[in-house]
């Protein structure tokens, strides 16, 4: 079951990026603070309702424009539209209903998608100005609501006309048995060129123009090692280039691929050496929790000797040091050498990723941990853990209930964390703990 997509939509600077923060801003993770960690984003995730929901922001639409940049922007709005379950469409009840909010009112319309009208800069708690009630001439099927989008009131309102106007189906995906793979890394890592020699023809269009793969696409591999389900996506690069407002939306298709892979290939050139990007695109994947295997290619640009490839392998795990758990694969897609290999480190790391460990098990782990390194304490108080068991898998979620979480300092969880790979392997997976004290829901 995927998330359903939520996308906010309207003219520019209508509030669209402050009510996307606000949705997804009180259920945004603590994630360590380390290099690599994506934080910015126009693609994110709230709960609701008991419901998971991925938000997408857009560029704001000027439907009547000649500006190639407003152009742009209103392709990207396009693509999240027919991308989304529902559309928020934000107008500024400030500047009242205007020509542009009508015509993006129609295109709407043809859309055939659920639309709600949030109606911003409503500011007065209970006391919605005049200008409010013009928005019902739009004609949805959902009534206008009031909003604040600074102050956060009538996001409640929105999230619960989002779950009733969610369609059945939304958010399922198709009854499909195969591995999912993510292939993401720079612009010319190598990402198409990888697929097209696993797949033996050239599927994919492949050019060395930085920004060729506009769209993530799927292709089916079946063959001897299983079923596969490859998603090409574009090359991701730096925020600051990203002037083109397509290519933004590419690198948002990209978060998006992640978020539907079970297992992500980081493509390094071996060219260029490991960058400041890689660091953050491999940051996407650890952050969402996928299983990861960092592939290195263009192995036929680097010398192969021992000592190139261990100073090579040095520099990855410096700069990736908030993910070791990921193997590291040479290959080259123009030769195909090592490409093959690929299929049974996919599958193993999915495995590790789904795999499940009794309580008695891990319990035994803990207390074999507990006894060789006592856990910290602190003036006189000493973290004591009750047990652990594991929650969920992709990635493995274990929760371990203790006396005072304040004293589960970080070093002692890491060094659990470590008795768990050295126990179960995990290989290729992050593994999630949970920290809770008794008697917590």
């Amino acid at each position: 079951m995927g998330k359903p997509i939520i996308a906010i939509v309207g003219r520019p600077n209508v509030g669209k990026s402050t009510l996307f923060n606000k949705l997804i801003g009180e259920r945004r993770s603590i994630v360590e603070d380390v290099p690599g960690v994506t934080r910015d984003r126009i693609y994110g995730e709230t709960e609701w309702g008991g419901r998971r929901l991925s938000v997408i922001d857009t560029g704001g639409i000027e439907p009547k424009t000649d500006d190639i940049i407003l152009k742009q922007m209103r392709f990207q709005a396009q693509v999240a539209i027919e991308s989304a379950d529902v559309i928020l469409f934000m107008c500024d009840v400030r500047s009242g209903l205007t020509a542009s909010d009508r015509d993006i009112a129609v295109m709407l319309q043809k859309s055939g998608k659920p639309i709600i009208p949030c109606i911003n800069k409503c500011d007065s708690v209970g006391n919605v100005p005049y200008e409010f009630y013009e928005f019902y001439e739009l004609g949805f099927d959902c009534e206008p609501i009031a909003l604040s989008s600074v102050h956060g009131s009538g996001t409640g309102d929105i999230l619960d006309a989002v779950l009733a106007a969610l369609p059945e189906d939304a958010g399922e995906e198709e009854d499909d048995d195969s591995i999912k793979v993510a292939v993401i890394g720079k612009p010319n890592a190598g990402k198409s060129s990888i697929i097209n020699k696993i797949v033996g023809q050239n599927r994919l269009i492949v050019s060395d123009i930085a920004g060729t793969t506009r769209d993530a696409v799927d292709t089916l591999v079946e063959n001897d090692h299983g079923k596969f389900t490859f998603i090409d996506t574009a090359g991701i690069r730096r925020a600051s280039k990203i002037n083109d407002k397509i290519e933004k939306y590419s690198v948002l298709r990209a978060h998006m691929a992640v978020e539907r892979a079970d297992v992500c290939l980081i493509m390094i050139d071996a060219g260029t050496g490991i960058t400041e990007q890689d660091e953050k695109i491999a940051g996407i994947a650890h952050e969402a929790g996928k299983a990861s295997i960092i592939v290195v290619n263009k192995l036929d640009s680097i010398e192969k000797d021992n000592s190139t490839v261990n100073t090579f392998n040095e520099r990855i795990r410096t700069a990736l040091a908030y993910m070791p758990y990921a193997p590291i694969v040479y290959v080259s897609a123009m030769t195909g050498q090592r490409v093959g290999t690929l299929f049974e480190h996919i599958k193993y790391v999915h495995n590790q990723s789904t795999t499940r460990i009794s309580t008695g098990m891990l319990n035994d782990v803990l207390a074999d941990a507990t006894m060789k390194v006592q856990p910290p304490s602190d003036k006189g108080k000493r973290l004591k853990i009750y047990y652990m068991t594991q929650v969920s898998v992709a990635p493995p979620t274990f929760v371990l209930f203790c006396n005072n979480a304040e004293l589960f300092h970080f070093s002692y969880q890491r060094y659990i964390e470590n008795c768990l790979r050295q126990t179960f392997g995990f290989s290729g997976t992050p593994i999630k703990l949970v920290i809770k004290m008794k008697g917590d829901n």
